[in-house]
């Protein structure tokens, strides 16, 4: 059972809360990155921020149940470390990365500024996870007017062997793969990486947020990334290699660096905007980080209200996966829901149902649907075969949380034979 009186209800566009920090909790979050330590899950995030006085310095959240989420601080007491200030001009810090080697906690953050490539991936250093953090400066920089990847967005990533590595970038030069020193946090080798991602100026090279998952089961590497506009058709795509260092393909087989393609089928399309019915839903989901806790996988992401695209909040959704090896996005955010599988006589009722549109530049939109146990082929535990009017979606279900109808549910994500992935939920 979930415990309702646990989950915070949406309170959106809530002004009283914009001049006092202890406020945001989910408000205010953009391109988070997860980590656990101990027993708390820490969100580390661009400075960005709607309304108040502008501070920089990377700000931090923490959570016990990934469901309710308090201020710490920011990692900087300075603000943007003087390297970075001097080669951007930044005015704040973007996509931070918090990882551990050894006993020490690495930050990774970029500077820049917004459509320029005059940009600074630096690193810091803490023994405690909530700072403050020592600046070591620079990773690696790039200059306005140069060929190459633009220096923002690192993730760090560990190889099947433990070694870390960087992916980073966006749009312009595309997304880079680097191996990191571990004594250090910086790069192992000179020079820029491999590249693994990019896009055609047909699509204005809108690609960026990159983060790479290690899945030990299928023996994958999972690339997680965000294609186009930040405020409005934003929207998180995926990909697979056997190689850290590429290339990866989606589950067509396109490569992700291909530029000769119709650039919006290339990436599996894991969830943009949406609306489930009687509600008003969300726009441009991205910049996502993963959890891995217990094996179970969530992905962290900032996500928009429709209706002032200037507000920006937090979403944490579990991840599940196919029997042939592809992460799907539930379409409800994580309360707390237990793992136990439904069986198939729960699954018969009324569902909504959308088609994640990989060329929609919009909210994709719910119908109904009476799904019956004829519907329905179960092929695992969790994974099913629904034959819906005239196609076949193969995918998994799960127990949810139903944010627009404020009740305990069964949601559905899968794709069919094209890697068109479907979302839905059950009406109670």
């Amino acid at each position: 059972m979930i415990n309702a009186t646990n989950i915070p209800k949406d309170s959106l566009y809530n002004e009283s809360v914009l001049n006092d920090e202890s406020k945001w909790t989910t408000n205010n979050v953009h391109d988070p990155a997860i980590i656990r330590v101990g027993d708390w899950y820490y969100v580390f995030s661009t400075d960005a921020q709607f309304g108040g006085e502008f501070k920089a310095g990377i700000q931090i959240r923490k959570s016990e149940d990934l469901i309710n989420w308090q201020w710490v601080g920011r990692a900087f007491s300075e603000g943007v470390p003087e390297e970075a200030k001097q080669w951007t001009g930044a005015k704040g810090l973007w996509a931070p990365e918090v990882v551990k080697y050894d006993d020490t906690y690495f930050m990774y953050y970029a500077a820049s500024q917004f459509g320029k490539t005059q940009s600074f991936i630096g690193v810091a250093t803490s023994k405690d996870i909530e700072g403050p953090y020592q600046d070591l400066g620079e990773v690696y920089k790039s200059e306005q007017g140069t060929d190459g990847p633009n220096a923002i967005d690192p993730n760090i990533t560990f190889d099947e062997d433990g070694t870390p590595w960087m992916v980073y970038g966006s749009f312009f030069g595309g997304l880079y793969v680097a191996e990191i020193n571990p004594k250090t946090g910086k790069l192992k080798h000179s020079g820029r990486g491999r590249l693994i991602a990019q896009r055609n100026k047909s699509v204005d090279r809108a690609l960026e947020g990159p983060y790479i998952l290690y899945h030990p089961v299928f023996q994958y590497y999972y690339l997680f990334v965000s294609y186009d506009s930040l405020f409005s058709n934003y929207n998180i795509r995926v990909a697979r290699s056997k190689l850290i260092e590429g290339p990866y393909y989606d589950f067509m087989g396109n490569k992700m660096t291909d530029l000769e393609s119709p650039q919006y089928e290339i990436g599996m399309k894991l969830l943009g905007g949406y609306q489930f019915l009687g509600d008003d839903g969300w726009v441009a989901p991205g910049h996502n980080s993963v959890l891995t806790d217990e094996g179970q996988h969530y992905i962290c992401h900032h996500i928009r209200a429709p209706k002032d695209k200037r507000w920006h909040y937090l979403h944490i959704r579990k991840i599940g996966w196919t029997n042939d090896g592809w992460p799907l996005v539930s379409p409800e955010r994580f309360a707390g829901e237990e793992s136990d599988q439904p069986d198939v006589v729960d699954l018969e009722g009324e569902w909504e149902w959308m088609t994640v549109d990989p060329y929609n530049d919009g909210q994709d939109h719910a119908s109904l649907f009476l799904l019956t146990r004829k519907h329905w082929i179960s092929l695992s535990e969790d994974n099913y075969t629904v034959q819906l009017k005239d196609e076949v979606v193969n995918g998994l279900v799960m127990k949810a949380w139903d944010w627009e109808n404020w009740n305990e549910t069964v949601v559905f994500m899968g794709k069919n034979k094209e890697g068109i992935v479907s979302i839905a939920k059950k009406i109670k």
